[in-house]
């Protein structure tokens, strides 16, 4: 058995791009910002904040969510999976890509000045497509849960 499995809670480094497809079905791709905090040593060495970046893939309705609710800035709670794949960029040199394939996204932080728009908005957008959800199983999101994280 085996598992593939990511849970990283960040903020988000560029607004999202969106591309429809013909069939229309949806992807958004985004950067994630996760910092690990500096701190000082026993003997009085600073070690400083690591910042990790992380290439971020919705598919389908989250990508409609994330095209509509998720900009440069915000904090996100992603679960998902890693995805590794090569390619040749346009000068022929073959690159390879680590991506985190979001299967549930949530948005974290507090609400700042002009959110609680945002947020009547997020009511709306659910109760007016019961059949989309904010991750790409049938669970529903729920915008009051978002901070009952147990950590």
């Amino acid at each position: 058995m085996s598992v593939n499995k990511v849970i990283l809670i960040g903020n988000v480094g560029k607004d999202p791009d969106i591309k429809y497809f013909d069939n229309g079905s949806a992807v958004a791709n985004f950067t994630l910002a996760t910092t690990e905090r500096g701190y000082t040593a026993a003997n009085g060495t600073q070690i400083p904040d690591r910042t990790e970046w992380h290439n971020i893939v919705c598919w389908r309705g989250l990508a409609k969510v994330v095209e509509q609710f998720v900009r440069k800035g915000s904090q996100v709670y992603i679960e998902g999976k890693i995805r590794s794949r090569t390619y040749d960029d346009a000068n022929g040199i073959k690159r390879f890509v680590i991506e985190i394939y979001a299967d549930n996204l949530e948005l974290l932080g507090r609400r700042r000045e002009g959110e609680e728009t945002m947020q009547n908005q997020t009511n709306n957008f659910i109760q007016s497509q019961p059949s989309q959800s904010f991750n790409n199983t049938s669970t529903q999101f729920n915008p009051d849960e978002a901070d009952d994280l147990p950590f």
